[in-house]
């Protein structure tokens, strides 16, 4: 079986480098361009975080294909950094510490990467349970970031896995791991 591990297009938070996570953007009307480019394979079901980018992105990637939302391939709850980006928090004293501990500390008023990699897995690992055939996931770059640190082999870090906007990887599942084929 093959999974299509697809980041949703670009949005406008994206191109200003902003944490986006639980806010609700559509995609820039470039990236459904670059979207409609990509002819990917036919699939039997795309799996998608419940966010409008996610959502859009699936439907253009892959037209046709019957859409489950999994509530729990949503991004990461950034907290008090929802929608900022680094000149907006360079000066907090709290964003410092999260940026000392390698991500490793939870978001003030947020999740923690270790909460968010065990949800996020865990919603995976259902998926997989289910899944018959070839399929899709279309999420977020942090979402598919912990799906392949804990799944993909060779084992490589968190942040090893970060994919641009509207690219992704294929992978093949066997033997209870994805094994990469390529990526897009």
């Amino acid at each position: 079986m093959t999974f299509y591990l697809l980041r949703h297009g670009a949005t406008k938070g994206n191109l200003e480098k902003r944490y986006v996570g639980a806010t609700d953007e559509g995609l820039l009307p470039e990236s459904r361009r670059e979207l409609e480019a990509l002819k990917l394979p036919a699939i039997a079901k795309v799996y998608a975080s419940p966010l409008r980018r996610c959502l859009e992105t699936a439907e253009i990637a892959f037209p046709g294909a019957p859409v489950e939302v999994v509530p729990d391939f949503r991004e990461c709850g950034f907290g008090e950094f929802e929608y900022r980006n680094y000149e907006e928090l360079k000066e907090l004293s709290a964003y410092q510490a999260w940026l000392d501990s390698r991500g490793q500390i939870a978001f003030p008023g947020g999740e923690s990467r270790m909460d968010f990699c065990r949800r996020v897995t865990r919603a995976f690992d259902e998926v997989v349970e289910k899944s018959g055939g070839d399929c899709a996931v279309v999420a977020h770059g942090g979402t598919l970031m912990a799906i392949l640190e804990a799944r993909a082999l060779p084992r490589r870090d968190f942040y090893d896995y970060q994919v641009a906007a509207g690219h992704g990887y294929a992978a093949a599942w066997r033997g209870g791991a994805l094994k990469i084929i390529s990526s897009f």
